[in-house]
C-alpha cells in the first residue's frame, strides 16, 4: 500500500468548470466499523479525535448516478432519487443538503440533472447504519463525473476528493473509500493523517487482520434513539470530553502497534474498551442515553464467558446503538459461527445476524 500525501487545503478540491456531459456511473461502497471511535466534531464535519476502522466487504450500498446537461435553473441542484426502486421523498432533504454542501467543490452539479438510485445489500431495517456506505457511494459517483472529463486525474487525488466529499455528508463515510484499514483525523502517530479526508493505513499490518471477520448481531432493528448528529453535539459541553479526546489519541497510537504485531489479547482489550467508552460517554452526557438493550448486555457476557472457556480470540465492538459487531480471526470462523448460531442468535431480533469481513473498499461497477 502507498501512503497518501496530505492535501494542504480544501481549496485544492475545487474543480474548474467543464462543459456539461451525459452519462452514468455506478459504485458499490461498503460500510465500515470503527475500532478507535470518532465521537465529537467541530466546524464542517471535522473530527475532535482520530479514528481507525476496518473497511467491511459485504455490507455495501450500490448507487447509480445518471446525468445529463440541464436546460435551465442552473442556480440550484436538480435531482431525482429512488431507493430500492421506489421513490423515497423522506431521503430528499439529506441528499439535497449534501449536494448543496459539495457544490462549491463540484460546480458542475449546477449544470446537470441527476437521476440517483441506490440500494443496500443489507436490509434497510436491519439496524445497520447505512450513511457511511451510501454517502461514500454517492460521492464516488459524483467525482467520477469529473474524472470522465479529466481522465488523467490520479487515483490518489480521486480517492482523496471522494473521501473529502463523503465526509461532508457523513463523517464516518470518509473511511469507506478503500481498505482494509482506514484512518481519519490528524494525529502525530501518522505523518499522512488528515482532518479533511480518510487515509488508507500504509503501516505494516499483520496478516491476521487482513481477513478479520465481522459478524453483526442485530439486537434491535428500530430507529436510533439518538441520532449521530445529536450524539456528536453532546460532546461539545461534555464533562469528560477533553479526557476522551486525549485517550483516543493514545489508543490510536497503541492500536497501530497492535495491528503490526498481531498481539490478539491487546487488540481485544483496546477495542472492547473503546466500544464501552463510547456508550459510557452517552450515559454521562446531558441529556443522557442508554443505547444498549438487555440482550446487548447478555451477548457481551456470553462473549466473555466463551473467551474464558475456549481461549478463542472472539471480541466485540459497538456503534452508537444496541447491535454488536463480533470480531475474530478467519481461522476461528467455523467454531465461532457455530457458537453464534446455537447461542447468540437467540438474542437477535428475529434471529438475524449478518456475516461480513474486512474488505478492500469501494468498486466501480
Amino acid at each position: 500500500m502507498v501512503s497518501l500525501p496530505c492535501m494542504s487545503s480544501a481549496k485544492e478540491f475545487i474543480s474548474s468548470g467543464f462543459s456539461p456531459i451525459e452519462g452514468k456511473t455506478t459504485w458499490a461502497s461498503p460500510s465500515n466499523i470503527a475500532l478507535v471511535k470518532y465521537w465529537g466534531k467541530y466546524g464542517k464535519q471535522f473530527p475532535q479525535n482520530p479514528s481507525l476502522s476496518f473497511t467491511l466487504s459485504k455490507c455495501v450500498s450500490t448507487t447509480r448516478v445518471a446525468f445529463k446537461p440541464k436546460e435551465k435553473n442552473q442556480d440550484k441542484v436538480s435531482f431525482s432519487f429512488l431507493f430500492e426502486g421506489k421513490k423515497e421523498i423522506a431521503f430528499h432533504p439529506k441528499i439535497e443538503s449534501f449536494l448543496k454542501r459539495i457544490a462549491l467543490y463540484c460546480p458542475y452539479l449546477f449544470e446537470h440533472d441527476l437521476e440517483i438510485s441506490s440500494s443496500n445489500s443489507f436490509p434497510h431495517s436491519s439496524g445497520i447504519a447505512s450513511s457511511a456506505s451510501s454517502m461514500s457511494a454517492l460521492a464516488l459517483a459524483i467525482v467520477s463525473m469529473e474524472r470522465i472529463v479529466n481522465p488523467t486525474m490520479s487515483l490518489d487525488y480521486f480517492n482523496q476528493k471522494a473521501s473529502f466529499l463523503a465526509r461532508l455528508g457523513s463523517g464516518s463515510a470518509a473511511r469507506s473509500i478503500v481498505g482494509p484499514i482506514m484512518t481519519w483525523g490528524e494525529t502525530t502517530s501518522l505523518v499522512y493523517s488528515s482532518q479533511t479526508y480518510g487515509t488508507q493505513l500504509s503501516e505494516k499490518i499483520h496478516p491476521v487482520f487482513k481477513t478479520f471477520q465481522d459478524t453483526i448481531l442485530i439486537i434491535d432493528k428500530g430507529q436510533k434513539k439518538v441520532s449521530s448528529t445529536l450524539g456528536h453535539q453532546l460532546m461539545e459541553n461534555h464533562p469528560y470530553a477533553a479526557t476522551r479526546f486525549a485517550k483516543a489519541h493514545a489508543h490510536f497510537a497503541s492500536l497501530l502497534a497492535i495491528l503490526s504485531t498481531g498481539e490478539m489479547d491487546d487488540f481485544i482489550a483496546l477495542v472492547e474498551l473503546e466500544a464501552l467508552t463510547l456508550h459510557a460517554l452517552m450515559m454521562a452526557s446531558n441529556p443522557y442515553f442508554v443505547l444498549m438493550q438487555p440482550n446487548t448486555l447478555a451477548v457481551l457476557n456470553k462473549i466473555w464467558a466463551f473467551r474464558q472457556d475456549t481461549g478463542l480470540p472472539l471480541s466485540f465492538t459497538l456503534d452508537a446503538g444496541a447491535n454488536v459487531h463480533l470480531l475474530y480471526p478467519e481461522e476461528n470462523k467455523a467454531v465461532i459461527l457455530d457458537f453464534i448460531k446455537t447461542e447468540l442468535s437467540t438474542y437477535c431480533q428475529d434471529g438475524q445476524y449478518i456475516e461480513d469481513q474486512v474488505g478492500a473498499g469501494a468498486k466501480m461497477l
